[in-house]
C-alpha cells in the first residue's frame, strides 16, 4: 500500500488533529493510499488469502449473509485484504495477527455513514462552521473524498472489532469509528478514523502525578 498525498485531505487532517471541545478531545484523520502492493505487502496478503480458504474450508454456513458467502468470491477476498493492509498502515505499531479479517468488516452506505457522522460529529460540525464561515464539515468531507476516490463508484466498508481488539479503545478513546472508502477501479482506498477521548480523565492523570510529585518532595524533607 502507499500512501498518497491529496490538498484537500490535508486541510481537514489539519483541523481534526487534535479538536479540543472543553471537556472532550475529538482526533479524526484521513489517509488516502494506492492499492498497489509494496514491501511486506505482498507476504502479508498471501497469509490473509490462506486464513479466508482456511476458513471457508472449515464452514458449512451457507447463510447468504454470512462471512463464508462473502468469501467465496475472490475478487470480495481482495477487497478485505486491501482493508487488512489499509489498517496495518494506519495502526503500525499494533498487531493484527490475531484478527480474523471476515470476522470485523461491514458493507455501508454513504446514508449510514452519515447518521454516524452526524450524530457523533455534531460539535466538531459546529466548530468547522464557526471557524470556516458557514461551510458543512460533511460537505467539505465529502467534495475531499469524491476527488481521490469518486464516491459515485466507491464500496463503503466499517471495522467493528471487539473493544479488546480496537487500537483507539486500547489508548483510552470513549468511542472510535473507522471507515474505508474503496473504489475498485482506480484501485485506491482512504481511510477515515475518528475518536473521542475525555480531557476530564486526561487531566485527571495530570493531577494525580502532580500530587505525587507533591507528595514526593514532602518525603524528601523528611528523615526517614
Amino acid at each position: 500500500m502507499k500512501f498518497l498525498e491529496y490538498t484537500p485531505l490535508e486541510r481537514m487532517n489539519e483541523f481534526l488533529s487534535h479538536l479540543n471541545l472543553g471537556e472532550r478531545t475529538i482526533k479524526g484523520y484521513l489517509e488516502p493510499y494506492s492499492c498497489k502492493h509494496t514491501g511486506t505487502d505482498k507476504k502479508l496478503s498471501l497469509s490473509l488469502e490462506n486464513e479466508m480458504l482456511d476458513y471457508l474450508g472449515k464452514s458449512s454456513d451457507t447463510d447468504s449473509s454470512s462471512p463464508a458467502e462473502f468469501l467465496l468470491s475472490r475478487s470480495s477476498r481482495k477487497t478485505l485484504i486491501y482493508l487488512v493492509l489499509t489498517l496495518y498502515r494506519m495502526y503500525p505499531d499494533y498487531d493484527f495477527s490475531a484478527v480474523n479479517a471476515h470476522q470485523f468488516f461491514t458493507e455501508e452506505s454513504w446514508d449510514s455513514f452519515k447518521q454516524i457522522f452526524d450524530s457523533y460529529m455534531f460539535e466538531a460540525s459546529r466548530a468547522w462552521i464557526e471557524e470556516n464561515e458557514g461551510s458543512s464539515l460533511l460537505e467539505t468531507l465529502y467534495k475531499a473524498l469524491d476527488e481521490v476516490v469518486k464516491l459515485s463508484e466507491c464500496e463503503i466498508y466499517s471495522y467493528d472489532p471487539d473493544s479488546d481488539a480496537d487500537p483507539s479503545l486500547e489508548k483510552g478513546a470513549i468511542w472510535s469509528f473507522n471507515f474505508f472508502f474503496y473504489n475498485r477501479k482506480l484501485k485506491r482506498v482512504v481511510s477515515f478514523r475518528f475518536c473521542c477521548f475525555s480531557n476530564l480523565v486526561a487531566e485527571g492523570f495530570l493531577m494525580d502525578d502532580s500530587s505525587y510529585e507533591e507528595d514526593g518532595e514532602i518525603f524528601d524533607d523528611m528523615d526517614m
